[in-house]
């Protein structure tokens, strides 16, 4: 483990000699200047206070398993970060090295919407309250089916419904969409 420095002696240093993107290097200098710290003091800190070699977690978290969140206020962004690929071809002895920039899928991608709806579910997508749905449904006004007690609506049809002009949905439905 690390050993601290004692008071008022200053810890030894070496040169470290990187290149960031540029909105983090304005990040940085922003930083500086709010705190009026020294960047190598910010950088030092941060490096302290993050990356432990030693700790499965805060290595995790480095490898973009989760996200670090500091004093900064804002997650480290590895949206552009470019990792280097090795595909080993049949031909023994060979490898192919390159580039390729890898994107998360959408962790609240909406699930596929049934096309055949529960009055419940219909409800929700007219924004109305159930009993109505139900109503209007028994009453013809809306394109669906009564299945064993049970309402069912499509999802298309009602949605034709809804755009249809006012007076042809005062019309009632066809014949073929009750």
């Amino acid at each position: 483990m690390r050993q601290p420095a004692q008071r008022g002696e200053r810890p030894p240093t070496e040169a470290l000699f990187v290149r960031i993107p540029a909105e983090h290097a304005r990040r940085l200098d922003r930083a500086a200047f709010e705190l009026r710290r020294p960047k190598q003091a910010l950088v030092s800190e941060l490096v302290e206070r993050y990356v432990d070699p030693d700790s499965p977690a805060s290595l995790a978290a480095l490898a973009g398993d989760a996200p670090l969140r500091g004093a900064l206020g804002y997650a480290s962004s590895r949206a552009h970060a470019r990792r280097r690929v090795t595909v080993e071809t049949l031909e023994p002895d060979t490898l192919v090295v390159g580039h390729h920039s890898f994107r998360p899928s959408a962790p609240d991608a909406p699930a596929q919407a049934p096309e055949v709806l529960t009055a419940e579910q219909a409800a929700e997508l007219l924004q109305v309250q159930p009993s109505l749905l139900a109503r209007l449904a028994a009453q013809g006004e809306l394109p669906g089916r009564e299945l064993a007690g049970q309402w069912r609506f499509s999802r298309e049809a009602l949605l034709h419904w809804l755009a249809a002009p006012a007076k042809a949905r005062r019309a009632g439905p066809a014949k073929d969409d009750r």
